[in-house]
């Protein structure tokens, strides 16, 4: 899953889950982080999740612009949390 690293440590797991959660992270930066495209993410929390969880997650992000670079009418200049 990570790009930089051939195992999947729980930590790099969870951040991914975090990430797909968050609204204001579009996935094209979760692509740069793990190298995956946002088909393999749906793929990966679908197995990574509760089956209600997922549909949850799926029904939230389906259309939304803050998703996706292209959709955006401003620009992100980071996508982690301030925490």
């Amino acid at each position: 899953m990570d790009k930089h690293s051939t195992t999947n440590t729980d930590e790099s797991i969870h951040r991914l889950i975090e990430m797909a959660w968050q609204d204001r992270t579009p996935f094209e930066s979760i692509e740069d982080t793990f190298g995956l495209t946002e088909n393999q993410v749906k793929k990966a929390m679908r197995s990574l999740i509760k089956p209600s969880s997922f549909k949850r997650w799926r029904k939230r992000v389906q259309g939304r612009k803050t998703k996706h670079h292209q959709k955006l009418d401003i620009k992100i200049t980071r996508f982690q949390g301030p925490w």
